[in-house]
């Protein structure tokens, strides 16, 4: 009895129209993000790799590796998307031929695999639209706090928590270039890199100012207090785009990097800041323990900046990165996270919002960028 109730519950025909429905969208999808190209494409480069001396020009050599991974996120999901729906099918082709238990344990099972599908989806769906020039880049990230005092220094160490859960979710590697420590708690400043497939073209979608509301810990008397922090992220560029840098429009600064003390201390001035005086852009970065090195990180730094400064001077749209900025603090937010009287993160621009405030401030940010690239991709 049971049983038979389950299997009304789970219609024969409902999981045939899933599965059909996944084979049709299978069939678009595979049109328009082009997999036979694509697939064509990663061998010729699959088999550039396998050569003997394919290390011998290191720049050509990564420029090959990055476009193999580029390929490879599309033709991985795909082909698990594929298996997903070809398994969901064999389980509807054994139910038809089941009875009782058995036959509802094949529907269960197509149905599972048909949610994986619908994953998968999502998955290829939202790279299709990461279409950008450099959306498939690294990205520098710089976190700076706006008004708000101590609260906004902590606000800045809260949003850099945020976003390293959210790059381990997406298997994305964070690296710290350089940090200035608030005088209470928190950062006036982080500066970090994140490595991974794609990781432009979702954390431009973060780019501007976030706004906090909650009662401040710093604060005897237990008041609510407003701050804010603002985000900028510019993609690394390849070695073969031609950026300028005259030296005598660089002042190079040496300092002693920041740690915890003990025997291992950075006892040497290995830290390196840069000033491009032209624009008054300026990167720091002390990670490594030799000055070369993090100059070298450094000017890989600073060259991206200077790309999106002159692409900006080129387009006369200054204001998006480095021109007429909007001010750190009321009024030009792109996000709200309230934590106090109610709890609610909402994204000004899209209008999604979610009160799962702890779920956000724990990396769960895939909804609001999804829905900036839709949005963006709909011309709104």
């Amino acid at each position: 009895m049971a049983a038979e109730t389950k299997e009304r519950l789970i219609e024969t025909e409902e999981v045939r129209q899933r599965v059909g429905d996944l084979r049709r969208r299978v069939e678009e999808m595979a049109d328009y993000i082009q997999i036979a190209q694509r697939r064509q494409r990663l061998a010729q480069l699959e088999s550039e790799q396998a050569q003997g001396d394919f290390w011998t020009n290191q720049a050509k050599a990564r420029e090959v590796i990055a476009a193999t991974n580029s390929e490879r996120a599309y033709v991985v999901p795909y082909d698990s998307l594929l298996k997903s729906v070809d398994d969901a099918a064999v389980m509807l082709e054994l139910a038809e031929m089941e009875e009782g238990e058995a036959k509802v344990s094949a529907l269960t099972e197509a149905l599972a695999e048909c949610a994986k599908a619908d994953g998968f989806f999502g998955k290829l769906r939202l790279q299709s639209l990461l279409g950008g020039k450099f959306d498939q880049c690294n990205v520098f990230v710089k976190l700076h706090a706006g008004q708000g005092g101590t609260e906004a220094c902590d606000w800045v160490a809260m949003l850099y928590r945020m976003y390293q859960r959210y790059c381990e979710e997406q298997g994305w590697k964070v690296e710290e270039y350089d940090s200035q420590p608030g005088e209470e708690a928190g950062y006036k400043d982080v500066y970090f890199k994140v490595e991974g497939a794609y990781s432009f073209g979702m954390l431009k979608a973060e780019r501007g100012i976030h706004r906090l509301v909650r009662i401040s810990p710093f604060d005897a008397n237990k008041r609510r207090q407003t701050s804010f922090a603002s985000m900028e992220v510019v993609a690394e560029i390849d070695d073969d785009i031609d950026v300028e840098i005259k030296d005598e429009d660089l002042r190079i600064d040496t300092y002693r990097s920041g740690g915890a003390g003990g025997q291992h201390v950075n006892k040497t001035d290995s830290a390196v800041r840069l000033t491009h005086l032209p624009t008054g852009i300026v990167v720091a970065c002390q990670k490594e323990r030799s000055q070369h090195m993090n100059k070298e990180k450094a000017m890989n730094m600073l060259r991206a900046q200077l790309y999106e400064y002159y692409e900006d001077q080129k387009r006369a749209e200054m204001d998006r990165f480095y021109g007429a900025k909007s001010e750190n603090g009321w009024g030009s937010q792109i996000r709200s996270y309230v934590f106090c009287p109610y709890t609610m993160v909402k994204d000004l621009r899209t209008e999604y919002e979610t009160s799962d405030v702890d779920g956000v401030m724990d990396g769960r940010l895939q909804p609001f960028i999804e829905a900036w690239l839709q949005m963006k991709a709909s011309g709104r």
